[in-house]
């Protein structure tokens, strides 16, 4: 695994969930995902695709955000994590990725850190800071489009135009180095967050992604607080490494 991350920035992981481990987080993220959409009606009928901090309190009970945290703190998950990334793993966020309600809506080739870093830092940062993707397809669908390698260099001509829509190119434009992953009900996608990538649109689909990075103050800023576990649920984890340095940055940078 840890090979083919480096020398591609992705890898596949056929079958990771149990059929309980399925059910149980298909349970959870439906329950999130019906509650979301009630309070973001027109942002979800309109341009949706995701939503974001399922293990905040907002829209689950105690009970399904301790399900989430207790298969993010899980040793299967977390061996894959630590593989990649090594012993000091951050927590970073969770996602879930859906079909647009629009059947017009284009899908679009990006890099994560393009929408807050300038095209220096962007550089900067292949070589510096990690955040890594661990999908979980929670039906058949799609997948996901990559290009192999982008995690370590940087756009060829097509890709940046594409990628940023110069010199009369879209964003959704196929681009002839995408590769296609499809994935299967179960299986476990990992990538990093700064190659070039675009989610395929179809099937119903619906993954829920859950973050990683390097434990430094730069990415763990952008954590929010309520969606950390409190010392009760930390107890409980079989490897709650990965919220625990998130925890102890963020208690770091307070004011004293």
């Amino acid at each position: 695994m840890h090979q083919n991350y480096q020398d591609d920035g992705f890898f596949i992981v056929k079958d990771f969930l149990s059929p309980n481990e399925l059910q149980n987080l298909r349970e959870v993220v439906t329950q999130f995902h019906q509650s979301w959409r009630q309070e973001n009606a027109t942002f979800y009928a309109t341009k949706a695709i995701n939503s974001a901090y399922l293990t905040a309190k907002k829209h689950l009970r105690d009970a399904e955000r301790e399900t989430l945290f207790k298969f993010i703190g899980s040793a299967k998950l977390m061996n894959v994590v630590t593989s990649i990334i090594g012993e000091q793993p951050a927590f970073m966020n969770t996602q879930l990725f859906f079909d647009p309600v629009n059947i017009n809506q284009k899908n679009y080739w990006h890099r994560d850190p393009q929408y807050h870093l300038s095209v220096d830092e962007q550089k900067k940062a292949l070589h510096s800071l990690h955040v890594v993707h661990c999908r979980i397809a929670l039906v058949d669908e799609p997948g996901v489009e990559l290009v192999p390698g982008t995690h370590q260099r940087w756009d060829n001509s097509e890709e940046f135009d594409v990628r940023m829509e110069l010199n009369g190119h879209k964003n959704y434009e196929d681009l002839a180095s995408g590769f296609r992953v499809t994935l299967a009900t179960g299986d476990l996608l990992v990538f990093s967050a700064n190659m070039i990538h675009r989610g395929i649109y179809g099937m119903d689909r619906l993954s829920l992604d859950i973050l990683f990075c390097d434990s430094v103050p730069e990415l763990v800023k952008f954590v929010d607080n309520d969606c950390l576990p409190g010392p009760e649920i930390l107890e409980k984890l079989e490897c709650p490494d990965a919220f625990e340095n998130t925890i102890a940055i963020k208690t770091w940078q307070l004011p004293l």
